[in-house]
């Protein structure tokens, strides 16, 4: 294993750890509600079962966008996918017969998926396609590239740039490389960023 293969999983592996902080510890919440006063036993269990509801969607997304050693097929990427939006600002277009997604790209296109999600800042419609190869775009209100994406999206940046904040990126461009494919951008239509992952070389 390479210093930057290790740098990216353990940057993965404090990434997850945040994703997940927020849903146990409302569950954690919920429990200590029970244990106090068992008149908010209602509400308690309404904020347990949405909080366990959303740590299972995340847990079972990143365990295949991150976690998955080998293809798991374009309907189980684009399940977990839909799943994990459903219930935030942002929404997921991936209908089940649109776009004939090679299985190979399935998980590329769950980590593009979930970058082109933070260009969102007030939530829109994210939708992935495949024509000459895989496209996705983020529509919404303000969408915007924020930072040096272009230099986090390259597979030659440096190790210590490599934190929990830009392991996305990093990680995605990672597995493009993987695939012969590079990723680049467009943010020059309104309230529109897309991403394209193009073939390597000329």
């Amino acid at each position: 294993m390479s210093l930057r293969d290790l740098r990216i999983g353990e940057a993965l592996a404090a990434r997850l750890c945040h994703e997940l902080v927020s849903p146990i510890g409302a569950i954690a919440n919920g429990v200590e509600i029970l244990a106090e006063d068992a008149g908010f036993a209602t509400d308690a269990a309404t904020l347990i079962g949405q909080s366990a509801g959303e740590a299972s969607r995340r847990l079972q997304f990143y365990r295949i966008a991150y976690g998955a050693l080998s293809s798991v097929g374009v309907d189980v990427a684009r399940q977990a996918t839909v799943e994990l939006f459903k219930e935030g600002r942002c929404r997921c277009e991936w209908p089940a017969a649109a776009s004939q997604i090679p299985d190979e790209f399935a998980k590329l296109a769950m980590n593009l998926l979930l970058l082109a999600s933070s260009t969102l800042p007030r939530g829109g419609v994210i939708a992935p396609s495949w024509g000459d190869g895989l496209m996705v775009t983020a529509q919404g209100p303000g969408a915007r590239i924020d930072g040096d994406l272009k230099k986090l999206l390259s597979p030659a940046l440096a190790i210590d740039e490599i934190n929990p904040k830009t392991v996305q990126t990093a990680f995605t461009a990672a597995l493009a490389a993987r695939l012969g494919r590079v990723i680049e951008y467009d943010a020059t239509a309104p309230d529109c960023v897309s991403f394209v992952a193009r073939p390597l070389g000329p």
